[in-house]
């Protein structure tokens, strides 16, 4: 009689998890036709409105001056032995100083870090890298190179290419979800890990689930999942989509003397127009469901989070909730009427804040409104 209770009950639960998983996928796909039906209603209007203009886009041949402004530091290539990939990075500092390595988000390259770079080169070794699938470092072409384990190690082995075991460490939107990993998993890496408006991921897990309001602000995370039409959807119409990620009044940069301007914009659109360079983009986002929630969550290095108060993306709750994956120091700064840009809409606040989480001491926990 106990045997059949206890294999009853072991059919429960895997009966259980069986309708949960499948449950979650059912989700995920139906939301993806959901966003798909709404896509193409967007592309009939685009195609309705400016017949002629609609599938026109251009390649940008030549970098903008912007992109070769010395001040900002060297370019750099390094080819990863093991993967075989070939990775562009801009590095200034003295080498031997401490790192500061500098992971970018989507749609993204390195320059988002220019702000960056101009400031912490005085005392560390400054490297803003273009990660896997973007601007001049390789593109694999297949879905599967852009597994999250792969991202991490990149980061490992660009780290110990450069001669060093431990960094300061800094993410922002998807680099921010990689760096969250790699302090995870390598937290002998880290010193300190400095995040800005990417969630823990599995305060992202957790709370997308329960709150359908960031389920719709994530709703890209699912159309992404298509092949090639989400390529075409922030192609058509000479990547209007991408321009207004960053210029328009819901989610661009909010602070006005930081806009963008021709030049910087023409940077973005030289980096993403390349063949090829959309699906790279795209492809983080279409291995992520497979590999969420983690087996691991612990941070053990001290933790800056800056979160802009605007984000059109991320809801402000996800903030507060990391504290509960960090063993250690844990430091959130909210900046009143910043962007999810928050790098280059408040730079000068940005890299305040990042000197005094450096300088303090690991002990205390803070919490401050800008």
């Amino acid at each position: 009689m106990a045997r059949l209770l206890h294999n009853l009950l072991l059919l429960t639960v895997g009966l259980t998890l069986k309708i949960r998983v499948m449950g979650y996928w059912s989700l995920i796909y139906g939301y993806c036709a959901l966003c798909t039906g709404v896509a193409l209603l967007k592309l009939g209007w685009n195609i309705i409105l400016r017949p002629s203009t609609t599938f026109q886009w251009t390649v940008r041949e030549t970098p903008p001056a912007c992109l070769n402004d010395t001040s900002l530091g060297t370019h750099c290539y390094v080819r990863i032995k093991e993967s075989g990939l070939r990775f562009h990075y801009v590095a200034a500092g003295e080498r031997g100083k401490p790192l500061m390595l500098f992971l970018h988000g989507f749609p993204e390259f390195w320059f988002s870090w220019r702000h960056q770079l101009r400031e912490f080169k005085s005392e560390f070794r400054v490297v803003a890298v273009d990660m896997r699938g973007y601007g001049e470092s390789d593109l694999p072409s297949s879905t599967e190179s852009y597994r999250l384990d792969y991202l991490v190690t990149d980061i490992k082995d660009i780290v110990e290419y450069l001669g060093y075991n431990r960094c300061f460490l800094v993410g922002h939107d998807w680099g921010g979800i990689i760096a969250w990993l790699c302090a995870i998993h390598y937290p002998e890496m880290v010193t300190k890990l400095i995040v800005l408006n990417s969630p823990h991921p599995c305060v992202f897990t957790d709370y997308a689930l329960h709150h359908p309001s960031q389920m719709l602000k994530s709703s890209y995370y699912f159309f992404f999942q298509l092949p090639y039409f989400p390529e075409l959807m922030l192609s058509i119409n000479d990547f209007k989509a991408l321009k207004s990620l960053f210029t328009s009044r819901n989610t661009g940069i909010s602070c006005k003397g930081r806009w963008l301007t021709t030049e910087d914009l023409e940077a973005y659109l030289h980096a993403l127009s390349q063949p090829g360079a959309l699906t790279g983009a795209l492809n983080y986002f279409r291995n992520v469901f497979s590999v969420l929630p983690l087996s691991h969550s612990e941070v053990k290095s001290p933790v800056l989070l800056l979160w802009g108060e605007r984000d059109a993306f991320l809801e402000q709750d996800m903030a507060e909730a990391c504290r509960l994956y960090i063993r250690n120091h844990f430091r959130l700064n909210i900046i009143s009427g910043a962007s999810h840009w928050l790098q280059q809409d408040q730079p000068d606040i940005v890299n305040t804040l990042i000197w005094t989480f450096i300088k303090e001491g690991e002990g205390r926990k803070n919490y401050r409104n800008l």
